[in-house]
């Protein structure tokens, strides 16, 4: 009986965080599509372009630093966490040096 009661309650969690992944994404893919961009990977790779942009930058960074953190008491979200957290991270860095505010193909102005 209480192994019913294990397996089923994992596999709840299993699917809940499924669904959060999937959520979250599809998320993304939006704020990617709305922000100009082709895809999900070169909104994440690219260097903020906005001021909404890196406040999605920080978000995204925060929301993985929280998962990571809860990931020391459930080791899976570990794995789940360092991706948002990495891209983040490197978007904002990529802010602070500089990055993305001038596009490249644009001439400079005289």
């Amino acid at each position: 009986m209480w192994s019913v009661i294990i397996i089923s309650a994992s596999l709840l969690v299993l699917v809940a965080i499924i669904a959060a992944v999937v959520k979250i994404t599809s998320a993304f893919r939006g704020k990617a599509r709305r922000a100009g961009y082709s895809s999900l990977g070169e909104y994440l790779r690219a260097a903020p372009r906005s001021d909404e942009e890196k406040r999605d930058a920080v978000d995204l960074s925060l929301g993985g630093l929280v998962i990571c953190l809860l990931g020391l008491a459930f080791p899976p979200f570990l794995l789940i966490g360092i991706i948002p957290f990495f891209y983040g991270t490197r978007k904002l860095v990529y802010s602070m040096m500089g990055f993305g505010l001038f596009d490249d193909a644009d001439p400079p102005s005289q």
